[in-house]
């Protein structure tokens, strides 16, 4: 689809969130979408920087919408991923006690995923290393089967590739949303577009349009870095799938942990380091005249709240290979500082502040304001709940909209 001056549902950003929105909205009736991405192709961003890991909803509290709609997605997305062809590898994933003060965390997992209806067994040691031979726990851990493995990129084009096949809904790339002109009109930087519904799936920039509709005041994204190392080939065999640390529930982080991915690499990681933009991806790229701004939120929540002070001062220092042999070793048998090299592969988490509380958000967050609807923190497990988060936000679109 070419650009265009109106349509009857304009989406900001073209990740996993906007094209899940508008594949559901098709199915509900819609006649004309229009796309907008700043990017020039898909998955410029989170939705193809990230782990390529299928959730299995094991992490939240039944009362969240991250619970909600992880274990759906991770079904929908299966069928999907199967109907079109497309790669997808239930390689499960193990939770294991680096010591015995994380067993208690084990069985509160457990009860996290049956009280949200995901799939999980305690196992011993034994039926550990029948699953991943090469893991170390003490003496329990958690398994999850529905874990699975993806390509995010084959992901994003079938998905680009239903909308256009519709010839209902399409994709304008380098068009950056600008402004708010009006209730029922953005300039973008390809000019003005008219709309009657406008679905806000920004990502990393969904706080900064939010506001513009005078909503979601109270919130900010602050970005994390996510960096990765990898296993040389020949240790490839290590790891069969996935094996994680029991996380710090505090925290919206996961640890230092090994996947092996669909495209046959093991990835280490990801870090989760405080940024100094929404695209600092390297060094000093992305550092705008919003810089100074992240670093001073930064500093406050380092300075009042002990979790993230925590969680900042330990993820800095996976940025030696040294610091993160130590942890990973505590994980897998047989690793060696010479078995582990770093990847060129980085990721930015938008993740959500509340300002009002100083505290990071750990759910989604979705603002439906009457004409436009607001998707903030859509962070891991967004790319698995997306087919079924998107559901959701398509009925609540044509239930509000009638």
């Amino acid at each position: 689809m070419t650009r265009q001056d109106a349509c009857e549902v304009l989406i900001v950003g073209a990740g996993i969130t906007g094209l899940a929105i508008a594949r559901e909205l098709l199915q509900h009736g819609a006649q004309d979408i229009l796309i907008i991405e700043k990017e020039a192709g898909l998955g410029f961003h989170a939705s193809g920087r990230n782990s390529g890991v299928l959730h299995a909803g094991i992490y939240y509290t039944p009362d969240t919408l991250k619970a909600k709609f992880c274990i759906e997605g991770n079904r929908l997305m299966k069928a999907y991923c199967r109907e079109k062809g497309l790669t997808i590898g239930q390689t499960g994933k193990v939770i294991v006690a680096r010591d015995e003060s994380e067993v208690p965390g084990l069985y509160e997992l457990k009860q996290r995923a049956d009280a949200s209806g995901a799939t999980s067994s305690i196992i011993d040691v034994n039926e550990l290393s029948n699953i991943e031979p090469y893991a170390l726990t003490f003496e329990k851990a958690l398994y999850s089967p529905e874990t699975a493995v993806f390509k995010p990129l084959e992901i994003l084009n079938a998905l680009a590739h239903d909308l256009a096949s519709s010839r209902k809904a399409g994709i304008s790339y380098t068009t950056q949303f600008l402004r708010l002109v009006n209730s029922t009109t953005a300039l973008t930087s390809a000019g003005p577009v008219r709309f009657q519904r406008l679905v806000n799936a920004a990502g990393a920039y969904a706080d900064r349009i939010a506001h513009q509709f005078g909503v979601a005041q109270q919130y900010t994204i602050l970005p994390f870095k996510g960096t990765y190392q990898k296993l040389i080939r020949d240790k490839r065999f290590l790891v069969r799938g996935n094996i994680y640390p029991v996380p710090d529930l505090r925290n919206p982080f996961l640890g230092v942990h090994f996947t092996h991915t669909a495209d046959d690499e093991v990835f280490i990681g990801p870090t989760a380091i405080p940024a100094f933009g929404r695209e600092n991806y390297r060094l000093f790229d992305g550092w705008d005249a919003e810089t100074p701004r992240i670093l001073w939120r930064e500093g406050l929540m380092f300075l009042h709240d002990p979790v993230f002070r925590y969680s900042a001062a330990e993820e800095i220092k996976k940025y030696s290979t040294g610091f993160v042999f130590r942890k990973s070793s505590r994980l897998l048998r047989g690793l060696e500082r010479r078995d582990i090299q770093r990847a060129d592969k980085t990721g930015i988490r938008a993740q959500l502040v509340n300002r009002t509380t100083g505290r990071l958000e750990m759910d989604f967050v979705v603002i439906n304001d009457g004409g436009s609807l607001h998707v903030l923190n859509a962070v891991s497990p967004a790319f698995t709940s997306s087919l079924a988060f998107a559901r959701s936000v398509a009925a609540r679109m044509v239930s509000s909209a009638s």
